[in-house]
């Protein structure tokens, strides 16, 4: 039996393990290269890529379980996704044209279709504003 000259072998270390993410870094790097978007792939551009969608999916996670804890949940549904998706103006921004499924819509009435208030209420109502 022979040695190998540099000595025993090192372990190998995932790219998500050294870029200290969650997310696999190695798969979206294949992807990157089987998808055929430039003729070469950096070493980096997984690594960013990663990090950027884990950082998109931590502040979603984070927005979309306080809103299920203000409506005194334990599960999070598509309800919850969709009230936290539109209730944040970035995030708004960025899912404007998604169609979230069995989310329905945002809480809305035109002030046009509310009921007339009492001309009592109208005269309080006016008189509030005013300095006396």
């Amino acid at each position: 039996m022979t040695e190998r000259k540099g000595g025993e072998r090192k372990k190998a270390v995932a790219g998500s393990v050294k870029a200290g993410l969650q997310f696999p870094v190695g798969r979206i790097g294949r992807y990157l290269k089987k998808g055929r978007y430039a003729r070469r792939v950096g070493s980096g551009a997984p690594v960013y890529l990663i990090a950027v969608l884990e950082y998109l999916a931590a502040e979603l996670l984070e927005l979309v379980g306080n809103t299920a804890r203000d409506n005194k949940k334990t599960h999070i549904i598509p309800r919850h996704l969709l009230l936290a998706v539109r209730n944040d103006q970035e995030l708004g921004r960025l899912l404007a044209g998604v169609t979230i499924a069995h989310g329905g819509v945002i809480p809305n009435i035109n002030s046009v279709l509310l009921p007339k208030k009492s001309p009592a209420a109208a005269e309080k109502e006016a008189t509030k504003g005013r300095i006396r």
